[in-house]
């Protein structure tokens, strides 16, 4: 039985991923924050927190201790930040979920990955990297900043992909669509609002459904917009990799 390990699993796309998974025969894991959230019948439960360095060492021991291999890891989890936060580390939060989070689990579980699968966005193109202010919010707005995550985190991809390439460990990103779920929910009367304008948007699982088609795929170093394979970004990929592994602790 291969085993699919998959970060927010307990709700929106991340739910839809796992009851797939699940229904094609994986055995299904779903890294959740609180230990008694809901996931789909059949998913495993592993409780982590991507929020910083500290949390997410300890989610990667777990799942070290819970997998002796994971043929699919997904990079579902994410935030859409409304107001400027930072974790533990002094970093800006969607930067350290979006963008820290999946490059120290990468790291950490290498010797036991066989395919990665980043969920992304298209909203990428929007996005810009400044290398000395983005990852510590100083360029923070509340629209922007999660471009400038999912580009910084895309960047990465081909870079995985070459040091990966005698491992036969293989990865690529995928935009999803625009899809009904609550991130980037400020609440309130906007919060309504966004709601509102979202009950036209697809259903998770129509996400989740270009996502598990990748959990097969056999290339690498790629991104899709949905199932057609598009253009990666241009941008200062190896000195974020220095970056993030310099704020991860990696180095």
């Amino acid at each position: 039985m291969r085993t699919a390990v998959v970060t927010g699993g307990n709700r929106g796309i991340g739910y839809a991923v796992c009851e797939s998974l699940a229904h094609r025969g994986f055995r299904t894991i779903a890294v959740v924050r609180d230990p008694a959230a809901s996931v789909p019948p059949g998913a495993e439960v592993v409780h982590g927190d991507l929020a910083s360095r500290r949390t997410v060492a300890a989610l990667a021991a777990a799942l070290r201790d819970t997998c002796a291999t994971i043929d699919v890891l997904v990079h579902n989890a994410g935030i859409w930040p409304t107001r400027l936060r930072h974790n533990e580390d002094g970093i800006e939060e969607s930067f350290a979920v979006n963008h820290l989070a999946p490059f120290q689990l990468n790291l950490a579980l290498a010797e036991r990955l066989r395919r990665v699968v980043q969920v992304s966005a298209g909203l990428y193109v929007k996005g810009r990297v400044d290398l000395d202010r983005t990852p510590y919010g100083k360029d923070f707005h509340r629209m922007r900043t999660y471009c400038d995550t999912k580009r910084a985190n895309l960047l990465l991809v081909p870079l995985f992909a070459r040091r990966w390439q005698d491992a036969g460990v293989t990865i690529d990103a995928v935009h999803p669509g625009v899809i009904r779920t609550d991130l980037g929910d400020p609440g309130g009367v906007l919060g309504g609002v966004l709601r509102l304008v979202k009950r036209r948007w697809a259903a998770p699982a129509d996400g989740a459904a270009p996502i598990v088609r990748r959990a097969d795929g056999t290339g690498t170093g790629r991104y899709f917009d949905r199932d057609t394979e598009g253009s990666l970004p241009d941008g200062p990929a190896q000195a974020l990799w220095d970056q993030a592994w310099e704020l991860t602790g990696a180095g």
